[in-house]
């Protein structure tokens, strides 16, 4: 190859990345990257104490990553390149068998999980009523048949037991009742939520626990609402190859009655929001998305009324939950840092459940609201 050639090339290069930062500077900035669901990160402020702190560079090399021209393709090319080059991920999701994006769940750090074992364990303490927790698995725990041969994840089961083993709250077993239909649609592909039909499952899981009758699906016609859904999974690996999720209910809106708390003051909500299946974030059809508190009543119901203190995977299961429960009260400590004591009192609520995922639940830093 001659000196001449390689210089050439050498200016190309420079000219093809100095077009892409000379375009990327006169487009306007982008207000929301839809197909990572997210907000791209906004211009850094500079200032002697960002800069002495690395801050103002961090910040700074996320804007121009975020509002580069042509971000979705080159998102999408790096997944491409991961996959060819024989790696098993990409931004901490796997490249599963069955078309199946699983994500990575780290080990959890053991002294949090005692301080927010402490934290279950005070809130059942401090309520009157009967308490319950329960951890959802993930799917790189229930379909670990589909991981990359070797794939390094958490054992959840084992953290799970242990955990159930030493709470005085009582525990509710949805591992078992997952694990036993690992063959099955209980997961999105492209998304960590359970699918409508794990919801299901792990619906009558808490049903058992808690003495209630469980409910039978043959009794329910499924409905297929989209067949479009990109899920976070998605969004993060940068993965673009891989067909879509359709999203599925059993349970129909007849007879409900939805408030939802989404800037603190009441508005009337519905189970189910149509106006998300026309965006990327689809999930959210299932009660309008996060909020700090939503109240879903059962008209003519008897049953008893329960507090969730609870994740988004609660928002796929609270219909089923209305088959067993007058009032179903879920209550986010995200946004919700008011007392859980106070509020069952001021309710009558019946009993309370603290219903997580296991990787928010070892994640979450706002646990500390269940012992108010």
């Amino acid at each position: 190859m001659s000196k001449k050639f390689n210089i050439f090339l050498s200016a190309l290069f420079c000219a093809f990345i100095g077009g892409v930062a000379a375009v990327s500077l006169l487009l306007p900035d982008k207000d929301f990257l839809p197909l990572e669901n997210r907000y791209p990160q906004k211009p850094p402020r500079l200032s002697v104490e960002s800069l002495g702190s690395g801050k103002f560079m961090t910040e700074a090399e996320k804007y121009v990553s975020d509002h580069i021209v042509g971000r979705d393709f080159w998102v999408a090319a790096k997944a491409w390149s991961e996959r060819l080059s024989g790696k098993k991920e990409n931004e901490g999701v796997y490249f599963g068998k069955q078309d199946t994006l699983i994500n990575r769940v780290q080990d959890p750090d053991p002294a949090k999980l005692e301080r927010d074992m402490g934290y279950v364990d005070a809130l059942a303490g401090n309520v009157s009523v009967p308490v319950y927790f329960g951890l959802i698995p993930s799917a790189a725990e229930i379909w670990r048949d589909r991981l990359p041969d070797g794939a390094p994840t958490a054992d959840e089961k084992a953290v799970i037991d242990r955990l159930y083993f030493s709470t005085g709250a009582s525990p509710i077993d949805l591992y078992s009742a997952l694990a036993a239909h690992s063959g099955e649609d209980i997961y999105y592909r492209t998304d960590h939520h359970w699918t409508s039909l794990g919801a299901y499952y792990g619906a009558n899981a808490i049903f058992q626990a808690l003495g209630l009758e469980p409910i039978d699906l043959a009794d329910y016609q499924k409905t297929t609402v989209t067949g479009q859904f990109n899920g976070t999974s998605f969004s993060t690996s940068g993965v673009r190859w891989l067909p879509p999720d359709s999203i599925d209910t059993y349970v129909p809106n007849e007879g409900i009655k939805v408030t939802s708390y989404f800037k603190g003051a009441p508005e009337e909500g519905s189970l189910y929001v149509d106006s998300f299946l026309e965006v990327k974030d689809k999930y959210s059809y299932f009660l309008g998305g996060r909020q700090p508190l939503c109240v879903v009543e059962k008209e003519g119901s008897d049953g008893p009324k329960v507090l969730v203190v609870r994740d988004s995977y609660s928002d796929s299961l609270a219909p089923f939950l209305t088959e067993r429960f007058s009032e179903v009260h879920l209550f986010d400590p995200r946004d919700n840092l008011s007392s859980i004591k106070g509020y069952v009192e001021e309710h009558g609520i019946d009993m309370v459940l603290v219903l997580y995922s296991f990787a928010n639940f070892t994640t979450d830093s706002n646990l500390f609201v269940l012992a108010r």
